[in-house]
């Protein structure tokens, strides 16, 4: 009895470290007949990053970079309209105010990012880095959005 009670014990903290390490989103239940946004996205996304990865100088880098930007930025806008048009009233209070805790987060980290890692201490590499670890946090942030709007699918 006590090895089949420590063994259910194993398996539901198993459970519970291997189900919170996941993304929320994740843990949606999907309905198969609704659009796939995050995958749509990801596949906008393709050209932007094989650009930034095929760039051969710093300039092309910052180029690609620049407008991998401007196209993640384009993106947050939409998948924030996408969510925000599918929620009701207090909800879509609640998310503005997140969306702006996140947009703080973003140009803290953002700062963040730009000031540790420079050309003095990185050289041109630096580039590179900043350029992803940025894009980085607002491709998550978009794809979380997506997400949460295909849970109202």
């Amino acid at each position: 009895m006590i090895i089949k009670k420590t063994l259910i014990l194993h398996v539901l903290a198993f459970v519970s470290v291997f189900t919170s390490s996941l993304p929320m989103f994740a843990l949606a239940v999907d309905n198969p007949d609704t659009p796939d946004h995050v995958k749509q996205f990801q596949l906008k996304c393709k050209p932007y990053e094989q650009a930034i990865g095929k760039a051969m100088s710093t300039p092309e880098v910052m180029d690609a970079n620049a407008k991998y930007v401007e196209f993640l930025d384009k993106e947050l806008n939409s998948a924030y309209k996408l969510i925000e048009g599918k929620l009701p009233k207090p909800q879509k209070d609640e998310l503005k105010i997140a969306q702006r805790e996140w947009l703080k987060y973003r140009d803290a980290e953002t700062r963040f990012i730009g000031d540790s890692w420079t050309r003095e201490k990185f050289g041109t590499s630096c580039v590179y880095s900043t350029g992803s670890y940025a894009s980085t946090i607002v491709k998550d942030r978009i794809i979380q959005l997506l997400s949460y709007a295909e849970g109202y699918e």
